[in-house]
């Protein structure tokens, strides 16, 4: 589709939006808009990784996700089990003694180890400087560099993660649904699978009022911080947000988006969205044409 595109045939939604959207690293690129945590970071080299982790580790909670494993696996909940963190992010390092508790996502086991084992493992794998491991990744989740996908994207963790996800279901730049994914008591998977339970809403629910204004004001802005201005929003793709401990001005919840998909979301058991997808495919592609 690249080779097509570059060729100068039109191509409805271009491969890099995927791409980019879908990336882990889509979360840095919006970190300056209303949907975005602003101390989020993204480590492409080891160097920028050990340097930057013990910054962020010593400001808040931490979320580490690699860009690549399925199902949680290399996606690490850290936290400093002397829980002296510093009161505005870069104010400290975090020293390489430092005790972490970690769980991971994919089974939710806990372990305790050093901020350098950690950095050691994530980096260089199972080896002697990096502990004794219970988790049954290899870590080394910087292997083959940028060029074949390795990243680590760093963000703060939002303890109320455990009330569940919002999903915003969007056709192009439409909200059509909100669905709120509540995991099941004690866990914090918000799949159908794990036993969440998932409340639908519609677009203009007071309930989200402020998350959809802000979403709303951050749109015509969503495909320029991808570095795609000239490209439409996906035909069907979605935003999860997390709600923030602090409330804003007025008291009501903020949130923060977590995940966008846009590669492979379905609409199967929503079949009363067809005619709105089907107008916008249209409409992209009339728009592609006359551009």
């Amino acid at each position: 589709l690249c080779d097509l595109a570059n060729s100068g045939i039109k191509i409805m939604s271009h491969p890099n939006v995927q791409r980019r959207m879908g990336a882990k690293d889509a979360l840095v690129k919006i970190k300056n808009l209303h949907c975005g945590l602003p101390d989020t970071e993204v480590y492409y080299t080891a160097e920028c990784f050990r340097e930057g982790f013990r910054k962020s580790i010593a400001f808040r909670p931490r979320v580490l996700k690699q860009n690549r494993g399925s199902q949680g696996e290399g996606i690490w909940i850290c936290k400093l089990c002397s829980e002296e963190y510093c009161s505005r992010y870069g104010d400290r390092m975090a020293d390489v003694d430092e005790m972490l508790e970690l769980m991971e996502a994919n089974d939710n086991h806990v372990e305790y180890h050093t901020v350098g084992e950690f950095l050691e493992f994530c980096v260089n794998g199972r080896t002697d400087k990096s502990g004794d491991w219970k988790s049954s990744g290899r870590g080394l989740y910087l292997e083959g560099g940028v060029d074949n996908g390795a990243m680590l994207v760093d963000q703060r963790f939002l303890p109320r993660i455990v009330e569940g996800e919002v999903r915003c279901l969007m056709v192009g730049p439409k909200m059509v649904s909100i669905v709120h994914k509540v995991p099941k008591a004690g866990g914090l998977s918000a799949t159908l699978q794990s036993g969440a339970k998932y409340t639908h809403y519609e677009p203009d629910d007071d309930k989200f009022a402020s998350l959809v204004n802000n979403f709303q004001a951050d749109l015509p802005n969503i495909m320029a911080s991808f570095g795609l201005s000239n490209e439409p929003l996906p035909l069907l793709w979605t935003a999860d947000y997390i709600v923030d401990d602090d409330p804003d001005e007025e008291g009501k919840d903020k949130f923060y988006i977590g995940e966008f998909n846009c590669a492979c979301v379905g609409i199967t058991q929503q079949l009363n969205y067809s005619g709105i997808v089907a107008e916008t495919a249209v409409g992209t592609c009339v728009e592609k044409m006359n551009g």
